[in-house]
């Protein structure tokens, strides 16, 4: 069976996060969602999204096809679901379709011709996600949810060189990872240290919380779960409900809470977010979809930040800020709640970073990792680039 992963008409409400990837690639908990997937299904996948993608992320079309909605995390009772799906049939929950059967994928026609199909329902609650800050609310229960996944079959490991809160079954640390005089407290969710990752001393970190492969807490830093700070990131200071992607660094002091930071992002030295509004109201946010700010329904919420983004040090970010790719913020005083992406500049004065410059950047912070940026990233720079200077709200 070939599996597919599909974008649905919702992924510009998780924009900046997705316009240099498809849904199933966002981070949630420990894994992203393509990951959860694809150990799950014990298969490869391959996506179904916007055209300036696809060269990234090329879609596999096989003889026989099941269709997922990327922005749904997998669950084993919605793998049973989908492991009966037959053609001409399709998985709905709460109205809406995320899994069909499929002999031919055409891209203009396909979801046109789900109103021939035969509706399952399926009522189990899932993790979906519809609004870029789903990413940091829900990241609780992936994490704990991947936590067990990933900890299936492995023999107890050891416990070294830290104090440890609530129950060591909670606790996973790599035999790779280094810990040294950290407390980590698992008493209200799991703590998972990957694969080469480190945590110096004196830090104190609350689950649920991951540290992703090669990632690295710095001394004395303050980590309140639920959070997740993927592969290849190094973060210090304070840090309350977090996801960082790959790739990032806020390496030192300074505020986030209530985010969600994309990849190749670097923090500045004491810059610090609100997440809570000082008459306690419901934070409102940018919506690419609305084109204005809409209400999160949510008291606490801070920063979305969009890959390849940079800020100076002593930045200040206003509750319910986002930011795009691409973009380096500086300057004193509090930054504008929507900064569009490929963007330079301060409070006071904001203009467009140059495309060059901005592929320059990338391309070192690329080289210090031992990576190439290739000519098809550059495509979807330059992609981004050209829309913004159609749509500077973009």
């Amino acid at each position: 069976m070939n599996y597919i992963l599909y974008d649905t008409s919702k992924r510009i409400n998780l924009l900046p996060l997705t316009f240099l990837r498809p849904t199933a690639d966002i981070r949630i908990g420990i894994l992203t969602i393509r990951e959860k997937w694809e150990k799950y299904l014990d298969a490869k996948t391959s996506s179904l999204t916007e055209d300036y993608l696809s060269k990234k992320f090329p879609l596999v079309i096989g003889h026989e096809n099941i269709l997922i909605n990327g922005s749904v995390c997998p669950s084993k009772k919605l793998l049973e679901k989908i492991s009966t799906l037959k053609l001409k049939e399709a998985i709905v929950y709460n109205g809406e379709v995320i899994a069909f059967m499929s002999e031919t994928v055409k891209e203009h026609t396909l979801f046109k011709d789900l109103d021939d199909y035969q509706r399952v329902d399926f009522t189990d609650p899932l993790i979906v996600l519809e609004n870029s800050w789903d990413i940091f609310v829900r990241n609780g229960e992936a994490l704990i949810q991947d936590f067990h996944l990933l900890k299936l079959g492995k023999h107890t490991n050891e416990i070294r060189n830290c104090t440890y809160i609530g129950s060591g079954e909670n606790i996973y640390i790599h035999p790779s990872a280094t810990i040294n005089y950290a407390i980590l407290n698992a008493t209200n969710g799991p703590i998972y240290i990957d694969e080469g990752a480190e945590i110096m001393e004196g830090a104190m970190i609350r689950g649920p919380f991951y540290l992703g492969k090669h990632s690295q807490v710095k001394m004395g830093a303050k980590i309140y779960g639920p959070t997740t700070i993927g592969p290849y990131c190094k973060v210090g200071g304070e840090l309350n409900n977090v996801v960082m992607f790959a790739y990032s660094n806020k390496g030192h002091e300074g505020f986030l809470g209530n985010a969600v930071i994309g990849e190749w992002c670097n923090i500045g030295a004491d810059t610090n977010n609100s997440n809570l509004k000082n008459t306690y109201d419901d934070v409102r946010l940018w919506s690419y979809g609305k084109r204005t700010f809409v209400d999160t329904k949510l008291q606490f919420c801070g920063l979305i930040m969009g890959d390849h983004s940079k800020t100076g040090i002593n930045t200040m970010f206003n509750t319910g800020t986002v930011v795009g790719i691409a973009s380096n913020v500086f300057g004193s005083g509090y930054q504008r709640n929507f900064i569009a992406s490929f963007s330079w500049g301060s409070p006071s004065k904001m203009i467009d970073h140059k495309l060059d410059r901005a592929i320059l950047t990338a391309e070192q912070v690329y080289s210090r990792r031992e990576m190439t940026f290739t000519e098809i990233d550059r495509g979807l720079f330059s992609h981004i680039f050209e829309l913004k200077q159609k749509d500077h709200q973009i």
